[in-house]
């Protein structure tokens, strides 16, 4: 069965493409959700005299998406989860965490449907995350997980170290002294 499509559908088409779908697919979903009509004669004619009004939408939404990929493509997101001794996680990141981290640190809301993870990351590091945008057209963001709060037990235990050695010479230079005082007062 032909059909003209009205709205996007992920997979077959754009809107004004006329595709060939089943027909209980075409009854059961596009008909009944409104994302398109029979290609009959007369909406064959109607869909011609729209195509321009079409084709003006379209590259709105293509420009869009590129001025969307300029913002997206390259930047760096952080992701903060928890970190085991090993650098494992506990649990994984997933499409959500990062569309909020998006959110969070650019200002721009992306649709967790649209993050291409692969397989769940589950170690801590950067990882080049693609984002389809609008049909092929793509932006990769990197997503640095966990290191800012391993950066941070590092600093930790950097700066306990740090005072502990503060302590220590603190410790010696009054040693020292009390030594001075007490020759001092011996002579």
């Amino acid at each position: 069965m032909q059909v003209i499509l009205l709205k996007e559908v992920r997979g077959r088409g754009g809107e004004g493409d006329v595709i060939e779908v089943s027909r209980g697919f075409a009854n059961n979903y596009l008909l009944r959700q409104g994302y398109a009509v029979k290609a009959t004669p007369g909406n064959l004619k109607q869909l011609e005299e729209r195509r321009k009004n079409i084709e003006k939408r379209e590259e709105v939404r293509v420009a869009d998406a590129q001025a969307l990929v300029e913002k997206l493509d390259g930047a760096t997101v952080k992701v903060d989860v928890q970190v085991g001794d090993e650098g494992q996680l506990f649990g994984s990141v997933t499409a959500p965490m990062i569309a909020d981290a998006i959110k969070a640190e650019l200002g721009i809301e992306i649709d967790r449907r649209r993050i291409e993870l692969g397989k769940p990351i589950k170690d801590t590091g950067v990882f080049p995350i693609d984002i389809n945008v609008y049909r092929a057209i793509k932006a990769t963001v990197n997503v640095r997980v966990g290191e800012e709060a391993a950066a941070e037990e590092a600093a930790a235990e950097e700066a306990a170290d740090a005072i502990e050695a503060a302590v220590e010479a603190t410790e010696g230079v009054e040693a020292a002294a009390e030594e001075a005082v007490a020759e001092e007062t011996a002579e």
